[in-house]
């Protein structure tokens, strides 16, 4: 199956706003995919693994991305950071590569192969000129399907992974971060951090890796997405080359739907630093929800829109409590959710929350304006480009699409889906998902006025 895409900012949005004008303009003077019409090729090589492919010949460059679902969520409650390792693990010999042998030919031939573990799917990375095609693949074959684990190369990735959760420790910003998931999750496995513990990365044995790489490595749970000067026919001899030898089923196992927990509560993790650092939030849609693109056009006025949102108009702009503030929706595979940040002086911390839950509350009662919706919707669409102006950025957002189950079409339809929302829908919407009296907060430092609620429950 093939879909054409156009991907070009909407005359409206060239009309009304330089700043998306300009960057159009930079777009085509730098040669940009994104500013012409592309081909998303449905890919099936003769052993039945699949690929979106979009050719693009004028460059000598390959980008790959892939992901297996299933990530650090299925991690062993105690080896927390199980699927990080591996994802450090893999480019560290592979097949008669040793460590110094694979990262010699990773670096001989310019490829960048890299790996990383998230709590729903473990990603992988390929990056390659074309003329150094087949030795590319060829290592990420054998990455893929031969990983050695050898002792010393595993010692020194968890040191580096220990070292790096040690000094989370001490980021507040980290440390707020953790502390609402788990205030939010409870004992399910999205309250547990994807990069792990000290003490479960110290547990992590190679029969541990052996193991998950065997659950998890499979076909039918892999989506791929490849960008650049390769054709068809050749991308398929690839895809059974470098996949084929899978698995052709992950026995991962399930895991549940969660519940987000309802507020409102408040955690204060005492910490010695001048500001504090909150965070926010509650239950949200995830990716399918009816309404999703109407919440997020909502969320993008309220605190996704930078500058523009009225949570930075109110908490930076009027009152100088805090450089950053956003908010933010976070579709996972088991729980949807509205999150936002910021960091304040301590002794402002309840003032700039109070703000923040006014603003929530404002927009959950009254819904934006409709210049407000007409400048989201403009800026939404007409940025909308900017995904798409390198190979890399192409692959990994059609990644993201086969990973949500959006379709091959939904590039093509994405915008015409934003201007579908209307002034009711994003009132409506505003109304049913934002609950400010049921706020769950996370606030790492010293801060005065905020008391800690979370043991009164």
């Amino acid at each position: 199956m093939t879909s054409r895409i156009h991907i070009t900012a909407s005359p409206r949005a060239a009309l009304r706003s330089l700043t998306v004008f300009a960057l159009a303009l930079l777009l085509v003077i730098g040669g940009s995919s994104a500013s012409r019409a592309f081909e998303i090729q449905r890919v099936t090589s003769p052993g039945g693994v699949e690929a979106w492919l979009v050719e693009e010949h004028s460059i000598p460059l390959v980008a790959v991305e892939f992901a297996f679902q299933g990530g650090a969520a299925h991690d062993p409650a105690d080896r927390q950071g199980l699927a990080n390792v591996l994802s450090g693990m893999l480019d560290e010999g592979a097949g008669d590569m040793d460590s110094r042998a694979f990262q010699t030919a990773l670096q001989r031939l310019s490829v960048k192969l890299s790996f990383n573990a998230r709590r729903d799917a473990f990603h992988g990375n390929l990056q390659t000129l074309s003329k150094n095609l087949d030795e590319a693949f060829t290592l990420l074959r054998l990455a893929v399907n031969e990983p050695r684990f050898d002792d010393e190369p595993l010692a020194r990735i968890k040191r580096q992974i220990t070292v790096a959760l040690r000094r989370n420790m001490q980021d507040p910003e980290q440390v707020t971060s953790r502390a609402w998931m788990s205030l939010a999750f409870g004992d399910h496995p999205y309250a547990l951090d994807p990069d792990g513990t000290v003490e479960g990365v110290t547990a992590v044995t190679v029969d541990d890796l052996r193991a998950l790489h065997g659950r998890l490595f499979a076909r039918d749970n892999l989506k791929i997405a490849v960008v650049g000067d390769i054709d068809a026919a050749t991308l398929a001899a690839k895809l059974d080359e470098t996949f084929g030898a899978l698995p052709q089923a992950s026995t991962l196992g399930e895991i549940p739907e969660a519940e987000v927990q309802a507020g409102p509560v408040r955690r204060v993790i005492p910490m010695d630093i001048p500001q504090a650092q909150i965070q926010f939030g509650h239950v949200g849609f995830k990716r399918h929800h009816p309404d999703f693109i109407a919440a997020y056009i909502m969320n993008h006025i309220l605190g996704g829109g930078g500058f523009s949102s009225r949570l930075t108009e109110e908490v930076r702009e009027k009152r100088g409590l805090s450089y950053s503030v956003y908010s933010y929706l976070a579709p996972l595979d088991h729980a949807g959710l509205f999150i936002g940040g910021a960091a304040t002086q301590n002794r402002r911390a309840a003032e700039a929350l109070e703000v923040i839950q006014a603003e929530i509350e404002r927009m959950a009662r009254e819904g934006p304006t409709a210049e407000e919706l007409e400048a989201a919707k403009t800026y939404l669409t007409g940025s909308y480009a900017l995904r798409f102006d390198t190979s890399t950025k192409i692959a990994a957002q059609l990644l993201g699409i086969q990973l949500d189950d959006l379709g091959i079409d939904y590039v093509e339809k994405r915008n015409e889906m934003i201007e579908a929302v209307t002034l009711d829908d994003v009132r409506r919407v505003a109304a049913e998902l934002l609950k400010p009296d049921l706020l769950l907060v996370t606030v790492v430092g010293q801060p005065a006025g905020i008391e800690d609620s979370s043991a009164i429950r």
